[in-house]
């Protein structure tokens, strides 16, 4: 694996669900990653995505370095030819060469302006750091995709599943703030690679782009997709069709047990953090259905498989 910026960076999702699997229930003595640095930039917040990669990058041996770029460094320009007269200090070119001296793998947290979509899909800033650096890239979330996330996600569903073909349900869910498609972009591509019954559940207006869902079913009847699933894995996100816009809040698509009564005592999975009684309900997150804790842990060894391919290759 020479990056990890999106799904299909993965060529084999059932080998890399194993080994990670097999990581955490034995991590190896030899460690991989001794000697090499992993440095972390976030340009926004992160509490799950910064410790457990800190954490899998610890246990390959190698020592972390992570900056917040919008606190402690120089305001980046990331437009080619700019005439930087203004208070952008300084250019990704430079930026991204010299973090790969210091660096053997550079991790990129950005998340969407939910402004412009052309600008947000083009992944200005995470393409950038690819086409200056000379390292590899980790995407820790993006204005588009969650890849790390995704990958949690496979191997959480693969270590709870007890059924042949499980069906599995993206729902959304209400919140009060307009949030990416990132987290629900990239569980859909990781789903479409997995043998389940997936399906996507959320009100009209609220249909995620028609390249990412390509031939998956959409059910915009929350109650009729929940019928029967195995695993219930609930996200809010921003309508796409209307770029950004919380269309309304239909709160009526909280998850709460009464939901779960349809499915086949379905777990329920969410990416934290998660607004109780918002979102999902107290009497789900409180209760055995919900995997939220054990799906969190699980980010350790999605980092950690990731980096140990990238130090291997």
């Amino acid at each position: 694996m020479k990056k990890y910026t999106s799904i299909s960076d993965i060529d084999d999702l059932e080998s890399i669900i194993r080994e990670a699997r097999g990581l955490k229930s034995h991590n190896p003595e030899y460690k991989v990653g001794t000697g090499k640095t992993l440095g972390m930039l976030f340009f926004n917040n992160s509490l799950r995505t910064r410790l457990s990669t800190e954490k899998a990058a610890k246990l390959l041996g190698m020592d972390v370095m992570i900056m917040n770029v919008d606190k402690d460094g120089w305001a980046l320009e990331f437009e080619d030819g700019a005439v930087m007269n203004s208070d952008k200090a300084e250019h990704i070119k430079e930026a991204a060469a010299v973090l790969s001296q210091y660096c053997d793998i550079i991790a990129v947290r950005a998340f969407p302006g939910l402004k412009d979509k052309e600008k947000d899909e083009s992944e200005h800033i995470l393409n950038s750091f690819q086409k200056y650096a000379s390292v590899p890239i980790v995407n820790l979330e993006s204005a588009t995709g969650h890849p790390l996330q995704a990958l949690t996600d496979a191997i959480t569903i693969q270590e709870f599943n007890q059924v042949e073909r499980p069906k599995v349900v993206l729902s959304w869910a209400p919140h009060p703030k307009a949030l990416p498609q990132s987290v629900a972009n990239s569980f859909v591509e990781v789903m479409q690679r997995l043998d389940v019954d997936f399906v996507i559940t959320n009100p009209e207006g609220y249909d995620l782009a028609s390249h990412i869902k390509k031939d998956t079913r959409v059910e915009h009847d929350q109650e009729k997709a929940f019928e029967d699933a195995d695993f219930v894995y609930v996200k809010n996100w921003s309508s796409y069709e209307s770029y950004g816009e919380v269309l309304n809040v239909e709160k009526n698509w909280i998850v709460d047990q009464a939901k779960l009564k349809a499915t086949n005592n379905a777990k329920v999975m969410h990416c934290l953090p998660v607004r109780r009684n918002v979102v999902i309900a107290d009497d789900v997150l409180d209760s055995d259905n919900a995997i939220v804790i054990a799906q969190a842990n699980n980010r350790t060894y999605a980092a950690q498989v990731v980096l140990k391919r990238i130090l291997e290759c």
